[in-house]
This record gives structure tokens, sequence and C-alpha cells, in this order.
């Protein structure tokens, strides 16, 4: 039994796609003598013809995944993309590096650990490159006898 051309109606009046349109199997018969829009209309009616539900996309796997994440997996070695200096630009690294460099320096110098001599060669190479961390540079601040 060819439906076709009540499928192609009814998607047009219901407005929807031809997949969509759902034809009551055992209703086969009525459909197939609907020849019209009037007649495929009545049937709608008569729920013989429905529109099927629309598809959504679901987000389960997604959310999941994104959950994963937060709780630290998923973050491993195969997971990484980019190099080292595009995950983490090497100016931010710097930046942060630098302003945890320079409030420590300022706290030791209002604690009165350094003077401000010590604190601007202190500064300076800091500025320079020579220290990669806060422990460095307090060690070679202890090494060289600059804390009082």
């Amino acid at each position: 039994m060819n439906l076709t051309t009540q499928r192609r109606l009814a998607a047009s009046i219901l407005k929807v796609g031809i997949n969509r349109v759902w034809i009551d199997p055992e209703k086969n018969e009525d459909v197939s003598r609907a020849i019209t829009r009037e007649g495929v209309k009545q049937l709608i009616n008569q729920n013989a013809i429905k529109a099927k539900p629309q598809k959504g996309i679901s987000s389960y796997r997604s959310k999941k995944l994104k959950e994963q994440k937060k709780k630290g997996k998923r973050k491993g070695r195969g997971s990484i993309k980019g190099a080292k200096g595009a995950r983490t630009p090497k100016k931010k690294v710097w930046m942060s590096t630098i302003r945890a460099l320079r409030r420590d320096l300022k706290n030791m110098r209002e604690s009165d650990e350094i003077d401000a001599t010590t604190y601007r060669k202190l500064y300076n190479m800091a500025k320079g490159g020579a220290f990669r961390s806060k422990s460095y540079m307090k060690t070679y601040a202890r090494d060289h006898d600059l804390i009082k």
C-alpha cells in the first residue's frame, strides 16, 4: 500500500517534515482512500495521522564529561593539545612570577628584613629574570647575607 501522497499532504498540513508523519498501521486502508487535503485533515482529527515529536540533541554525554573534568579527570598527557606556551602563554607565566616576587620583596622591605639598597638590587635582579621563584630569591638573599 503506497501512502506517499497522503504522507506528503499530512506533512504540509501539520507543517512538519515527511519523516515526522506517523500513520496508524491499523487504519492504513482508510488513509489510502483519502486523496484530498480535506480527507487527510479528517484523518488527522481522528488521530489516524499524527506528527511525531521533535527529536532533540541529548547533552547528557557532554554534561558528564564536563563534570569529570571539573573533578580533575581526563586531563592526562593524551588530552593535552597545543604547545606548553599555548596552554599558558609565556607572558602570563612571567606576570604571575614577577608579581609574586615583587610582593615578597615589598613585604621583606616593610618588615625590615632588607634595606632599601638591597631591595632595589633584588628588584632589578628579579626584573632581569634571575629568580625563577620566591624560594630561589630567598635562598639567594640568605646565601649572600642580604637579610638582616
